[in-house]
């Protein structure tokens, strides 16, 4: 019975610091939560005098709608991009631009050479040489111009995928929209 009555005591005691506690505390609202509508970007305005409270039941119930017809949610992160695949760089004279050069340089140098009165053999070697030097440069062109060209299909790639989500998230508020409307709402 004692330790009863002191238990009885103890939990008397502690009741009356925690009311005092509770009435020293400084008064601090709880953070207030940012509406979907904020968040989609959009201004509700209540025009039938409907509480925060309701409001913000009537865009819960709206952004699921919404996103039930549009099969659209802008709250969800959007699909990873799919990396386009690299093309493969080609070993230098890969694409034949150095043979063939070669073979143009040794012939266009065998003629000069037969004409300067000189050495055939010699002029056709010079030939070769100059040959495999411009083919390697035409080489390295062509592989650029073909890296230009992937990096310009990647922005493209990207670009039309961003319009894609846009008129996705664009369909969505315009469902949004018609819902609060419905519901009495004035909607920016």
């Amino acid at each position: 019975m004692k330790i009863r009555a002191l238990g009885s005591a103890i939990a008397t005691v502690l009741l009356a610091l925690g009311a005092q506690a509770v009435a020293q505390a400084p008064a601090v609202a709880p953070p207030a939560s940012k509406p979907l509508s904020t968040s989609l970007g959009m201004v509700v305005f209540p025009a039938q005098g409907q509480t925060a409270q309701q409001q913000s039941q009537d865009e819960g119930e709206c952004y699921a709608w919404a996103k039930g017809q549009t099969g659209v949610d802008p709250m969800a992160p959007p699909p990873a991009a799919q990396p386009a695949a690299q093309p493969a760089k080609a070993a230098p004279a890969a694409d034949g631009s150095r043979l063939r050069g070669a073979a143009r340089g040794a012939a266009a140098g065998a003629v000069i050479g037969e004409v300067a009165n000189d050495d055939a053999g010699k002029g056709a070697a010079i030939g070769a040489t100059a040959g495999v030097v411009a083919g390697g440069r035409q080489s390295r062109k062509n592989q650029q111009a073909a890296a230009q060209q992937a990096t310009q299909q990647q922005q493209q790639a990207t670009q039309q995928q961003q319009a894609a989500q846009q008129e996705q998230l664009d369909l969505f508020k315009k469902g949004f929209a018609a819902c609060l409307q419905s519901k009495g709402y004035t909607v920016n």
